[in-house]
């Protein structure tokens, strides 16, 4: 199958939500995809139709903009004390108000703005009361529950065969930590999720912000119920601004927007079956199995309103767009009232920890954008006077609505004009040019629902045999894996070290050094996979021809993996400064960046909040180099291996 067909394929069976992506299957087969695959992949072809709204009137509500807090101004002086409390709020105008857990009493939090290199610390402060809002349930791969309507219950309010509510979810305290994703620091302000904090008690965090300009985002990261408790609406922005960013005039004031994405779900009333704006955490799994699908719901939401709208004037604007749902990829288009695609008139500026050397179009088929990325967006609405556009996800198989744009009628002078250069401190790393040739190599892997008899897709950490009288005498064997090497040709072999959070750490890395990490996918859904503690960019990307040799019974290898080819380009935007990187099928991918400055014990996960409660999240340490050489590593080579 194309990449680029298999990939929209992906986003329109439902993401995430079908029995295939939950069994790691192929998608859907070659015609099917083609035949799948949404129209709007090129300018005047129109969009599928929109699903029902479920009662709800689209467009309705403003979009609401979190207010902004800037750490550095003479009242706050860079330091701050952020509340995390309950409150009720309605998601939309004509639903019942949802309680929920914020920041300050918003969903999503306050904007938090700081200055590059200006130190910020902040007191969380929890004083949440009562347990998690929201009633949690499993539902199996049939009618009539599906996860993508609202509701669980039959309309006499008994429970469907196979439906039923999660066991100790509805027990579950406040219990909480908090997160800056993307951020530089010291493990021991990097919110490590056995570091909960119970109402009453503060987490204190120190936040150096010596990095470049960026869009991060702060939330929840407690273990085990990460899933949950980010549900509940736990999630804001934190921008950090400098000196190169101001040079460059870019959209500002009431022109510089964030979009925090997100979807919910919603309970139903059990007599009349009318919404009740009670948070739904419905997810399905095949009974045969256990397999489940990460949640998903019907309502999209932006900065916490469910399909708003924004009125806008004939100028540039700036987005700063965060994926900040559970487990839904978005594809993003930008069209008008008669489904023609207008991408043409938005332009990447910024990634997920940076800007862009130079501004870069939107790829053809939409800008795909998963959990925990960030984009940096300018859209010219000059063009569109007395208009309305809409922000849809092409890749939706239910509802693609995201957002109305409503441009007013007059014209404007706008002398804006996107500069042709951006970031003039960007370099493009290259193994042996700005990658030393002496670095480190970590090797992971996840697999396929169902290995060794395991319902979750899991994360392995690998090490290379290299002794020969070590090598395995038999295959398969759990845990063991050979690949061919594209660069090399020669066969290398692996075993699994680790597997779930709890076991040995395995990967150290010293202070200053370079890392490339190999991510490889033998299988089954995709992936956006989050690094802790520093930045980094994608160098490579190859894909596997054939996965068979990978015995999903045994879980290993039943003779090499054939080496990887070429997998999809890697496209303009890709190129910038990331932390967290979409891993597809049957993907081998290699991210490299250096841990530099900042030390401690961190975590790298899916972003999929199901996966990374599931098991699919593992620490590594960085220390200073002299430190190292004390320092026992149980079960490791003591890196992850130089190069």
């Amino acid at each position: 199958m194309d990449d680029s067909v298999e990939r929209r394929a992906f986003l329109a069976s439902a993401v995430l939500g079908s029995v295939g992506v939950v069994a790691g299957a192929k998608l859907i087969p070659p015609s099917a995809a083609r035949a799948a695959a949404p129209m709007a992949t090129g300018s005047g072809q129109p969009l599928h139709p929109p699903a029902p709204n479920f009662g709800l009137t689209k467009f309705l509500d403003p979009l609401r903009i979190p207010p902004t807090i800037r750490s550095h101004s003479r009242r706050n002086r860079d330091e701050l004390t952020i509340a995390m409390t309950n409150v009720r709020r309605r998601l939309h105008s004509q639903l019942p108000e949802t309680a929920l857990w914020t920041y300050e009493g918003q969903f999503p939090g306050p904007t938090i703005e700081v200055r590059s290199g200006r130190r910020l610390r902040v007191a969380w402060t929890n004083e949440l009361r009562g347990t998690v809002p929201l009633v949690a349930v499993r539902a199996p791969f049939a009618q009539p529950t599906p996860a993508n309507l609202p509701g669980y219950r039959n309309p006499d309010g008994s429970l469907p065969a196979g439906v039923e509510l999660i066991d100790g979810v509805a027990d579950l305290p406040p219990w909480n930590v908090v997160h800056l994703h993307g951020a530089l620091m010291n493990g021991g302000s990097d919110g490590w999720a056995h570091n909960g904090v119970s109402p009453g008690f503060a987490q204190l965090t120190e936040y150096p912000n010596r990095q470049p300009a960026a869009a991060l985002w702060y939330h929840d990261h407690a273990m085990a119920v990460t899933r949950f408790n980010v549900h509940a609406g736990l999630v804001g922005m934190y921008l950090i601004r400098d000196e190169e960013e101001r040079r460059l005039r870019l959209p500002g004031g009431d022109h510089e927007i964030p979009l925090i994405i997100t979807d919910r779900n919603v309970d139903t009333e059990p007599a009349t079956g009318a919404l009740s704006g009670r948070l739904l955490f419905k997810f399905q799994y095949l009974p045969a199995t256990g397999t489940s699908a990460p949640v998903t719901g019907p309502f999209t939401l932006v900065n916490g309103v469910i399909w708003p709208h924004l009125d806008v004037d004939g100028h540039w604007y700036r987005f700063r767009v965060l994926n900040a749902a559970n487990g839904r990829f978005f594809r993003l288009d930008l069209v008008d009232e008669a489904g023609t695609v207008h991408n043409d008139a938005v332009r990447i500026i910024g990634t997920d920890v940076g800007l862009l050397p130079a501004p870069a179009a939107v790829p053809a088929g939409g800008l795909t954008i998963t959990p925990a990325e960030r984009v940096d967006l300018l859209i010219d609405f000059s063009r569109f006077t007395g208009q309305r556009l809409r922000l849809v996800n092409t890749g939706a198989s239910i509802e693609p609505d995201i957002m109305e744009f409503r441009v007013e009628g007059r014209r404007r002078d706008d002398s804006f004009t996107p500069p042709a250069r951006l970031s003039t401190s960007y370099v493009r790393l290259e193994h042996g040019v700005t990658v030393p040739e002496d670095h480190d190599e970590v090797f992971v892997a996840t697999t396929v629902p169902g290995v060794a008899g395991r319902p979750h897709p899991e994360m392995w950490e690998l090490k290379e045999i290299t002794e020969p009288a070590d090598l395995p005498t038999h295959l398969p064997q759990e845990g063991v894996i050979q690949l061919t090497d594209p660069v090399t040709g020669r066969v290398r072999t692996f075993r699994k070290v680790a597997r779930v959070f709890d076991d040995t750490t395995t990967i150290f890395i010293d202070r200053g050094r370079w890392a490339v990490w190999n991510l490889i996918q033998l299988g089954g859904p995709p992936h956006p996979m989050h690094i802790h503690m520093t930045r980094f960019q994608l160098v490579n990307r190859w894909k596997f021809s054939d996965l068979t040799a990978f015995d999903v019974a045994v879980g290993g290898t039943t003779r090499p993996l054939p080496a990887p080819s070429g997998g999809p380009p890697i496209e303009e935007h890709e190129r910038g400064w990331k932390d967290t990187f979409s891993l597809w099928s049957g993907e081998w991918i290699r991210v490299a960046g250096q841990f530099e400055g900042a030390t401690g014990q961190f975590m790298y996960h899916c972003h999929i909040l199901d996966h990374e409660d599931e098991g699919m999240m593992r620490p590594f340490v960085v220390h200073p180099p002299e430190v190292a050489r004390f320092h026992t590593h149980s079960g490791s080579s003591g890196h992850g291996g130089h190069s």
